[in-house]
């Protein structure tokens, strides 16, 4: 007999009945709901929360969570990858537990959430900054990447110690649970184990749809792909506490410097647990200085789990770019670093040589304060490096910052709904300046600044959200579009 040829075995292979046939790939997938009824599924608390409609589960009504009690898997997973497709509504506010276990009433206490919460609105209830793809309370997504009404697909991964999630095959979450976890709430366990899956109703209000649920299970003994175990320290703490506590953890300004590209920007986001805006910097000879360079710029970062934003470099920033260009980035920030003073000489305050001998620091303190005025008239929503005097005036900043001069910027950002950068690389403003903005209610952003590859961990700004006793109320978020400062203000 003659050896059969690669077309001879493909023929013979597909002319054979099915028990001969190649694997299917998509085989190793076990479907958890049948499109049709909720069997192998079990609902707590309200009634009718979960209903079945058109080969999709519908989530809508009071609190109730619907476990899956299936028989795949014995509704036991350890290791695995879940995938299932959602349509969130108005306002809606879902979620999908693992490693969780039936409980009549109340939020399971096992296990993860990861969240289904696309929109700035807020739902019913108290806003909700984390948005879908967050694993609940210990690594949180802030920027809304789905729009309502549409229908996504959310994938969850899980192997060993490490938890992955994507939302339409980008990944968000990508999180390595440390030897000893912490868990800023003790009611719920929060730690990586096994059990079931659960789909969440949250409110009278909020209507979500699932369908094609399925897992493929994966081998117990699967180890972690990553073997970065983040240290437990109280930075690392106090970031998964202001999180849960609703807190928008955001490093708005991180500049891709020093050779630091975006995946390792985004690599030492999701290790950190610190969302990130990824800011480019537009001015007369800076990267983006036109219409065309804006888009160039924003189709190279299409489809980054960040932020974008834009620094404006100087005052003619604003004259570059189209105000429809600018309201294409997430939000937009500048300084009052580079300014022509009374005399018409143009100068950059963080280069001695450029400002010289201050002579009469009093005098400089007025007229940067007014052109710190007329900066929070541009159309911004952030102003980073707040209260920068130059290195000759340093020793002089709590003198020279008096109660009547922060008023003036004080009142400008509140007039313009500028928000106030709390800044870690300088570490300013100060203690006394962010009291007395909190006091007159401003709001404020974190940022880094960084001027080199290596980001910091925002431990000035958390240092602050605590000692000048600022809210969640108090951070800024971005604005969706058609609210934006260049678009407000045309």
């Amino acid at each position: 007999m003659h050896a059969l040829s690669r077309r001879d075995l493909l023929a013979f292979l597909l002319a054979a009945p099915a028990a001969y046939a190649l694997p299917d790939p998509a085989s190793e997938w076990i479907p958890l709901f049948d499109g049709r009824t909720l069997n192998g599924w079990k609902s707590s608390e309200t009634e009718g929360v979960f209903s079945v409609d058109h080969g999709e589960i519908v989530a809508r009504g009071g609190r109730s969570h619907l476990f899956y009690t299936g028989p795949a898997h014995n509704a036991d997973f350890k290791n695995f990858e879940f995938s299932a497709e959602f349509n969130s509504g108005p306002h809606a506010n879902s979620g999908v537990y693992f490693h969780t276990a039936f409980e009549a009433t109340g939020w399971p206490s096992a296990g993860f959430e990861v969240q289904v919460a696309n929109d700035y609105a807020t739902p019913a209830g108290a806003p909700e900054n984390k948005k879908t793809g967050s694993l609940y309370g210990v690594r949180n997504v802030y920027k809304q990447f789905v729009n309502d009404g549409e229908w996504a697909r959310l994938n969850i991964l899980v192997r060993g110690k490490q938890v992955q999630i994507r939302v339409n095959d980008m990944l968000v979450v990508d999180y390595v649970e440390p030897d000893e976890p912490f868990r800023a709430d003790p009611h719920f366990q929060r730690v990586l184990n096994h059990g079931t899956f659960a789909l969440l109703g949250h409110d009278p209000t909020s209507t979500t749809r699932f369908r094609n649920l399925r897992v493929r299970p994966l081998p117990d003994n699967l180890a972690a792909a990553s073997t970065d175990h983040p240290v437990v320290d109280d930075l690392y703490k106090e970031v998964i506490r202001l999180g849960t506590e609703n807190y928008p953890v955001v490093d708005y300004h991180v500049h891709l410097k020093g050779g630091l590209t975006i995946d390792q920007a985004l690599a030492n986001s999701r290790r950190l647990g610190i969302f990130y805006g990824v800011a480019i910097n537009c001015g007369l000879g800076f990267p983006v200085h036109s219409d065309d360079s804006v888009n160039d710029y924003l189709k190279s970062m299409k489809g980054q789990p960040c932020y974008v934003g834009l620094q404006g470099e100087g005052r003619e920033w604003v004259t570059l770019a189209s105000p429809e260009s600018i309201a294409r980035f997430d939000y937009c920030f500048t300084d009052c670093m580079t300014f022509t003073d009374d005399a018409g000489k143009r100068m950059r305050t963080w280069i001695p040589e450029e400002i010289g001998t201050v002579h009469d620091p009093e005098a400089y303190m007025e007229m940067l304060v007014k052109r710190i005025v007329g900066v929070l008239h541009e159309p911004i929503d952030i102003y980073a490096n707040p209260t920068y005097i130059p290195d000759q005036l340093a020793s002089q900043y709590d003198a020279l910052w008096t109660p009547e001069r922060m008023k003036k910027v004080i009142d400008a950002a509140i007039e313009n709904g500028v928000a106030i950068e709390i800044n870690n690389r300088r570490q300013i403003p100060s203690p006394r300046f962010i009291k007395a903005a909190k006091a007159a209610g401003a709001k404020f952003s974190f940022g880094t600044n960084n001027p080199e590859a290596e980001l910091d961990r925002l431990e000035y700004p958390l240092q602050m959200v605590r000692e000048c006793g600022l809210k969640w109320q108090d951070i800024f978020v971005p604005k969706p579009d058609g609210q934006k400062p260049v678009q407000r203000r045309k």
